[in-house]
């Protein structure tokens, strides 16, 4: 039964809040001798540690999925998944269009012109789990953004991809599907090897090794965020107990360790919305042993405040991965500071952005919201400023320029800008 706590009890407030603080060091440790590994011996190393972490024998299966087997996988799938592709996917690609920064120009003084101009980088993979539960939808969150940013060349990776994760790599046009895993993929990617391409970037959610190693690898490629267990706070003092407690669980089956919380001033609230999800716990996960049981009854949570105000204080301090403002509480929404992803009213469940209201569901979790947002089309793309300079505009700064140079003791610095006006200078002077 999810456990009902006060925010006066700062121990047990402290040990809720802080209990996905799970430690890397011992997955670091690991992924760091993966890495090294990958480093010296390539592929190789690649093809050993597949067989023994993943159980995938590259050498037959091969490194990269055959045509083949995509031909079976379309066969595998239901009409109502190929409907459901093209309906998320114009929502998300609706949505990553709008998030692309804007190249521009600007007159800073007179003769004087800056700029940015918007590039997509050339080559990205995308990572797509292949545990307990398929995910054809983080194949759509990661690869359409990066195709609406115009990225020339993306790569899927899973270790053991299922049929529907396939077919929505092709249906979007995917053509190098690799059968790569865990931080040994991470690496490879990062590193390139003879079969494995270097990339610019590597995007998506992974076990606590994937983490690892993108943590690790984050000076040597780029990355969109270092995520852990997954997330849900739900705030407020009015609502469908129905609906929340199904949030609550609905979050609870994704992993052993993801954490689902209500935060509200409302005691009856409290014990309706624990109440219906004992029920559906019962009902969904009969046995101590499922996920959803083991989630919510071990990282589960309900928090009574003093008000809603308190509430909203709590979820700030938290930066939830997702986080639910009920009815009553979205007017306060302009008071939220940090939150990867943010549900607003009780028809709005937190499953419409994991799949087709075109929001990405690539979130950062562990209060990394505190930092950035989510995954979006802006992170396929680099921006590189410009500028030009008229000898007027050029003549306007000089003085700073050369006052500013000299400041800071660099002479080259300040002649580069002097030697420009040279001719004129003496031309000045003779006259």
């Amino acid at each position: 039964m999810i456990p009902i706590l006060r925010s006066s009890d700062k121990k047990s407030l402290n040990r809720l809040l802080g209990q996905r603080r799970t430690s890397l060091e011992e997955a670091l440790r690991v992924a760091g001798t993966i890495l090294a590994d990958i480093r010296r011996n390539g592929d190789r190393a690649l093809a050993r540690l597949s067989r023994r972490l993943d159980g995938i024998d590259l050498r037959r299966q091969g490194y990269e999925v055959r045509r083949a087997e995509i031909e079976r996988a379309y066969r595998a799938v239901s009409k109502d998944f190929l409907r459901a592709l093209p309906v998320a996917a114009r929502s998300i690609r609706q949505v990553a269009k709008r998030q692309l920064p804007n190249s521009w120009q600007i007159r800073t003084w007179p003769g004087v012109m800056v700029g940015q101009t918007v590039r997509p980088l050339d080559r990205i993979a995308c990572y797509i789990p292949g545990g307990r539960f398929p995910l054809p939808s983080t194949v759509l969150m990661s690869v359409i953004p990066a195709q609406i940013a115009g990225v020339r060349e993306i790569l899927v990776t899973s270790p053991r991809p299922a049929p529907s994760v396939l077919v929505a790599t092709d249906w979007l046009g995917i053509k190098n599907v690799y059968r790569l895993g865990g931080a040994q993929a991470i690496a490879a990617f990062a590193y390139g090897t003879e079969r494995v391409p270097r990339v610019d970037k590597i995007v998506g959610p992974g076990n606590r090794y994937v983490a690892a190693a993108k943590k690790l690898l984050a000076g040597e490629v780029s990355i969109d965020f270092v995520a852990g267990p997954t997330e849900l706070m739900v705030v407020g003092g009015q609502g469908d107990p129905e609906w929340i407690a199904a949030d609550l669980v609905a979050q609870a089956e994704h992993d052993p360790e993801a954490v689902a919380l209500l935060v509200t001033p409302s005691r009856r609230l409290a014990l309706e919305v624990q109440a219906v999800a004992a029920r559906l716990l019962e009902e969904l996960f009969p046995t101590d042993s499922e996920v959803g049981r083991q989630s919510l009854d071990r990282r589960g949570g309900i928090l009574l405040t003093r008000d809603l105000e308190e509430a909203v204080e709590i979820a700030n301090a938290f930066a939830p991965e997702h986080l639910t403002l009920l009815d009553g509480a979205t007017r306060f929404v302009g008071m939220i500071r940090s939150a990867g992803s943010i549900f607003l009213g009780g028809m709005s469940p937190v499953a419409a952005g994991d799949y087709a209201s075109g929001s990405n569901h690539v979130l950062p979790t562990a209060g990394a919201a505190r930092l950035r947002g989510g995954l979006s089309a802006a992170d396929f793309v680099k921006t590189i400023s410009f500028q030009r300079l008229t000898s007027g505009g050029l003549r306007r700064l000089r003085p700073a320029i050369v006052a500013l140079a000299t400041a800071e003791g660099l002479k080259a610095h300040a002649r580069s800008v002097e030697t420009r006006f040279k001719v004129h200078d003496r031309a000045t002077q003779s006259d």
